[in-house]
């Protein structure tokens, strides 16, 4: 079942911030970033995908029209199949961030395995 809030699939401009960031920050540490280091302005509207060193979370910052959207995904076991690269910035589309928080490694689409839960303790 897909969760009801999601990035939307047809979102014109998703970027992939290849480095690990400090998951300690929230919209406005990620915000920076993309001002800062990227040179891009963080109240386009794009979608901009961070991840940790462990590579086993994601935050998805995004500007809708009167404020900033953190969308967040950690995962119980496996990790994020991030894509490797020199680039500190890397291209994809608003279906691609939605494969790659389902467990998909975008390149080879292979998914990760199911987990099913009775109780968080």
């Amino acid at each position: 079942m897909k969760s009801a809030i999601r990035p939307s699939m047809t979102l014109p401009q998703v970027y992939l911030y290849l480095k690990p960031v400090d998951f300690r920050k929230s919209f406005k540490g990620l915000s920076a970033i993309v001002e800062c280091e990227l040179g891009h302005n963080p109240f386009a509207g794009h979608l901009y995908a961070f991840t940790n060193k462990r590579r086993n979370k994601i935050k998805c910052l995004f500007w809708e029209q009167s404020g900033f959207v953190l969308y967040y995904k950690s995962l119980s076991e496996e990790k994020f199949k991030w894509p490797k690269s020199e680039k500190e910035l890397m291209k994809i589309t608003g279906q691609q961030i939605n494969w790659l928080l389902d467990g998909y490694d975008i390149s080879t689409m292979k998914p990760h395995k199911k987990l099913h839960y009775e109780s968080v303790f």
